[in-house]
């Protein structure tokens, strides 16, 4: 197979507006002959919905929430970064591009991350124009903050809510063409399976999940915009709802899924506390703006955090990285955080902690001014340890966060199956092997408002699409196969929970495909997921029937589908013997501990071909290239 990403002609700051030019048009009247359905209801789902029925289509969208609002993009606390200079710090597009693809150690397709710079600025305004509550100064004008991987303030907030305000303007804009008939909201409903006619994405298959009904959808093209797969370690800073099973099912269908093993592990969560837990809680990284990291200067000092003097104090990240200090991207502080750790240097009662002290910031600016920027965050701080970080250190940990792997897309956000576009999280395209902080904001947004509203056009425009119902053949075999597997989970009545067998496997994805991985614990995890696959569908117990509200049911189907994705991440893992990014390979670093790259052999997106549970993938690669950044050891010191 061969990938074809479909990256126009020209230089690199003309290529979007080259691709824009030669795209073909569906004509107003026309569009509303079409129909389009949108998997997903977050920032990117949300803003594509609202883009493409403002534009005439007929539009279906789809939740799992009870509302939009709930989607998962809510959780993001710190901001979302864009080029427009307004502190006049010396940034530019080129700098934002420049910044996003070293910060993802040069595994990033470069023409896809330029048009993100490119469209940034484009974002703030229209969200602005929505009302969204941007922080501003004491002029008026919208105020930036500084976050990790950059040396210019480009990163724009609403205190620790962000993701919540932008969230909230682009559920209005969906909820005006809900008004205006233009969309069809469907809550509360989980795709199962995507229906293929004649080669193309032609509609999808899912449950009712208050009812269990099982529901069938045609449209003319489909938007996946379900998020990322973090969940599959257990414990993430992810919701307990978030899964891969929208993209894994599609995935099945003959989408390729490309850079699995790429997860982000994320410097400033709040640490494990117990075996009780179910998710993670974030603390932003805009923290870091003001926060100090630093740990005791030596190993197994338990001393409360304001008897340790000073001079006993390791700053760790601004001693090793002097440049950057605490705000070094999120794979190198969470490295150091484990570091430092293992060394028996960790504080808590864990010791798999690191203080995270605004004691300086307070002195400096007083405690009125650090609860304006992050007093939401510190309260929730509070709520969740009972300790008061105005007072003490926060203690943070790093924790699964984002996922930078997703299916394969082509520059138009096009999957390799015709007609399945996909979007923000659930995509591979922008990132590389590690997200700077504030850009998934960024580019959900600009997929959904500004990128996919174009090309599904061009596509559109561009097939023969023959008319079909959802009588057609295809969807009677979709539907019974997801009824044969529904049944299939529901008869088997075995002993063990949902819950206890995602516990084991986040505790072998943890262990194995975590911040440090290593051939032995690869092959190793190879061997122990499809014996702990296999028994769980021999001894899974699914209380419950197929036909009403039935939580069990859900979790049973994600975790079948985070069964065989744990598996390829960790194949994924094995088989690029390099570190780049949040993908850490003991056996590949410097001599300093930082990710050392193997440019001759791995520059490359590896894009895998499903072949079925329990057969190995196939792997198909894209080679990069770089044309206007040029590949070095990527430094922050």
């Amino acid at each position: 197979m061969i990938l074809d990403s479909r990256i126009p002609d020209g230089p690199i700051e003309q290529k979007w507006d080259n691709r824009k030019r030669d795209l073909k048009l569906v004509n107003p009247a026309n569009k509303r002959k079409h129909n389009v359905i949108v998997v997903g209801t977050g920032l990117a789902g949300a803003s594509a919905a609202a883009s493409l029925g403002e534009m005439g289509y007929n539009v279906q969208s789809f939740c799992i929430q009870d509302s939009p609002r709930r989607a998962h993009s809510i959780a993001a606390q710190g901001g979302i970064n864009a080029a427009k200079n307004y502190p006049n710090d010396g940034d530019s597009v080129w700098r934002l591009f420049y910044d996003t693809v070293k910060g993802g150690d040069y595994r990033s397709r470069e023409a896809n991350v330029h048009r993100l710079a490119q469209l940034s600025n484009n974002i703030i305004d229209q969200c602005v124009a929505q009302g969204v509550p941007f922080a501003r100064d004491y002029g008026g004008l919208l105020a930036n903050r500084s976050f990790g991987g950059a040396q210019v303030s480009r990163t724009f907030y609403a205190r620790g809510q962000t993701g919540q305000q932008l969230l909230l303007g682009a559920y209005s804009a969906l909820m005006r063409q809900v008004s205006a008939g233009k969309v069809d909201l469907h809550p509360r409903f989980e795709m199962h399976d995507l229906v293929m006619v004649d080669g193309q994405a032609r509609g999808i298959v899912g449950r009712d999940l208050v009812t269990g009904e099982i529901q069938r959808y045609v449209g003319d093209a489909v938007i996946l915009a379900t998020g990322g797969y973090g969940a599959v370690f257990y414990l993430s800073t992810n919701a307990i709802n978030s899964n891969v099973t929208a993209a894994w099912r599609c995935h099945k269908r003959g989408a390729l899924f490309a850079n699995p093993c790429y997860t982000q592990i994320h410097p400033t969560c709040i640490p494990v506390s117990g075996d009780h837990q179910s998710k993670l809680t974030l603390m932003s990284e805009s923290l870091r703006n003001d926060g100090r990291v630093w740990v005791p200067k030596e190993k197994g000092d338990r001393r409360s955090p304001d008897q340790i003097p000073e001079d006993d104090r390791d700053y760790y990240l601004e001693r090793r990285y002097p440049s950057f200090g605490n705000l070094v991207p999120r794979d190198v502080a969470s490295r150091n955080a484990k570091q430092v750790c293992d060394e028996g240097r960790g504080v808590g009662s864990t010791g798999l902690s690191v203080y995270l002290d605004f004691s300086d910031a307070i002195n400096r600016m007083g405690e009125d001014v650090i609860r304006e920027r992050y007093g939401n965050l510190f309260e929730m701080y509070e709520r969740i340890t009972g300790e008061n970080p105005y007072k003490v250190p926060m203690r943070i940990y790093p924790a699964v966060h984002y996922t930078m792997g997703g299916l394969w897309v082509d520059y138009d956000l096009m999957s390799n199956v015709p007609g399945l576009f996909v979007l923000g999280e659930a995509n591979f395209s922008d990132h590389g092997a590690n997200r700077l902080g504030a850009s998934a904001l960024m580019q959900g947004l600009c997929d959904g408002y500004f990128v996919a509203p174009y090309t599904i056009g061009d596509y559109i425009a561009s097939q023969d699409l023959a008319p079909i119902d959802t009588s057609h053949e295809a969807f009677d075999q979709s539907e019974k196969d997801v009824t044969d597997t529904i049944t299939k989970l529901l008869s088997i009545q075995g002993k063990k929970t949902v819950r206890e067998y995602h516990r084991e496997l986040g505790l072998l994805m943890w262990e194995y495909v975590g911040m440090a991985r290593n051939e032995t614990g690869l092959a190793k995890v190879l061997e122990e997921i499809p014996k702990l696959r296999e028994d769980f569908w021999q001894n899974v117990s699914v209380p419950g029937r197929a036909d009403q509200f039935n939580k069990n049911l859900e979790m049973a189907g994600r975790l079948a589908d985070f069964f065989e994705l744990g598996e390829l991440m960790a194949r994924d893992a094995l088989d690029r013997a390099e570190s780049c990014g949040g993908h850490f390979r003991e056996e590949s670093q410097t001599d300093e501990g930082e990710a050392l790259r193997k440019d001759d052999e791995f520059s490359y997106t590896a894009a895998w071909e499903y072949n079925g549970a329990g057969q190995s993938a196939t792997l198909h690669k894209e080679e990069l290239s770089f044309e206007n950044v040029k590949l070095t050891q990527r430094s922050y010191k």
